[in-house]
């Protein structure tokens, strides 16, 4: 039996002279070794993209974390931070994908600013500035770091008891992540659940209400390095089966 197929939308970036559609390996890796799938990079053509005839074949989507921010437009709101990266092309792509997928209930796995696009999708809000904002940690790395540092844990998260994070770590309370982003969740998407909070307050886990199968979203990055981490194993392990459960309620042994 072949492996499940699992879509990962690209970033659009400018390299040189060129326009290039980029996904970093890491993500890649994961969903290969980790999850047991196999990755398919979507382009990021927006309006242009065929997402019926890529989600007809796919099992799972994962959204990846990205140097860019979504669109404070999208969530009614103007840009802050122009000097920031934006990337227009994958807005317009994941937006309707993420819609498509969860109408398809197609297991979702979302990370940093595919967590953060799944909660603009459904209609939440940003901070553009999480350490600006009163009361809040600063959760962004140190640049000047070593991608060591950087990816370490940084700070602890909660876990709602019983849910569905909680249940794929085994029953654990909190758990200690990795940080990298600026921006977070202001207003929670209606539809969406807590599964792990800050100390701050912060939302930095999710599951989609009323789903299921597999709808996850996490704002740190449980990819890196992940073969060295139980509890990312855990993860995309339990992404992986999620999608080999929806590609046998779907095909049965055919394939």
């Amino acid at each position: 039996m072949r492996r499940p197929i699992v879509l990962v939308p690209a970033c659009h970036r400018q390299l040189g002279s060129h326009a290039y559609h980029t996904v970093q390996d890491k993500y890649l890796h994961a969903v290969l070794h980790a999850s047991g799938c196999m990755p398919l990079v979507l382009p990021a053509f927006g309006k242009d993209a065929d997402l019926d005839a890529a989600l007809q074949i796919a099992d799972g989507v994962l959204l990846t974390g990205s140097a860019s921010n979504v669109d404070a437009r999208l969530y009614g709101q103007q840009i802050e931070l122009p000097e920031l990266p934006q990337d227009p092309a994958r807005d317009a792509t994941t937006m309707p994908l993420i819609h498509a997928a969860l109408a398809r209930q197609l297991p979702l796995f979302a990370i940093c600013r595919g967590f953060q696009e799944v909660n603009v999708a459904l209609g939440g809000s940003l901070h553009q500035a999480v350490h600006a904002v009163p009361g809040m940690q600063d959760h962004r790395e140190n640049i000047h770091d070593t991608l060591a540092r950087q990816y370490a844990p940084a700070h602890r998260v909660r876990l709602t008891p019983g849910a569905l994070l909680s249940r794929i770590l085994g029953g654990e309370s909190e758990m200690m992540v990795n940080s990298l982003h600026g921006q977070g969740i202001a207003r929670l998407a209606d539809g969406l659940l807590v599964e792990a909070l800050a100390d701050d307050g912060l939302v930095e886990a999710w599951t989609v209400a009323g789903t299921p199968g597999f709808a996850l979203g996490v704002q740190w990055h449980p990819e890196w390095q992940v073969a060295d981490n139980p509890q990312s194993m855990r993860l995309f392990e339990a992404f992986g089966q999620a999608c080999r459960d929806y590609r046998h309620a779907q095909h049965g042994q055919t394939e």
